[in-house]
């Protein structure tokens, strides 16, 4: 078996990285987002494991779908999606997307570079976890809280 680092970069997107088990995830996934916001624009690319074996895609922006099927070329895992977000959080869809009935794991939501760990074995390529961001360097402090809480209000999460 041979592990891999497949290092991706949002830049200016939010990411959900997931498995799922069945070609209805597109739609699935699809219908779950939209229901979600009508105003999150979104694409989504799901690497089939069987049968014609492409990359499945849908959403409702063109640039957020190339960036998910880039995504999945990357990873070229099979029953690996990846979810690529615009002008939206993570937070907004993941309800959603958790009780989507093919979903069986969400490896991580992020906006962070995020290395995607890979194996690969004479079968093919599997998602065994994920790197998501940096290490911490510290414990926050009472002014680092302040900011948070100052932080989450502006973006609108609180009151």
């Amino acid at each position: 078996m041979e592990v891999e680092e497949v290092q991706l970069d949002p830049k200016g997107f939010n990411l959900v990285l997931g498995q799922s088990h069945f070609i209805k995830t597109v739609e699935d996934v699809y219908e779950a987002i939209v229901s979600s916001s009508q105003s999150v624009k979104f694409g989504v690319a799901f690497c089939e494991a069987s049968g014609e074996l492409l990359i499945r895609y849908d959403g409702n922006d063109n640039e957020c779908q190339k960036k998910a099927i880039e995504i999945a070329q990357k990873v070229a895992a099979g029953h690996f999606f990846a979810v690529v977000l615009r002008d939206a959080f993570p937070i907004n869809v993941m309800e959603k997307l958790r009780a989507v009935p093919e979903v069986v794991s969400l490896f991580c939501a992020t906006a962070n570079p995020v290395q995607v760990i890979v194996a690969k074995t004479n079968q093919g390529r599997g998602v065994l976890g994920v790197v998501d961001g940096s290490p911490p360097k510290g414990v926050e402090s009472e002014q680092d809280k302040e900011h948070r809480r100052e932080f989450l209000r502006k973006i609108g999460y609180k009151r």
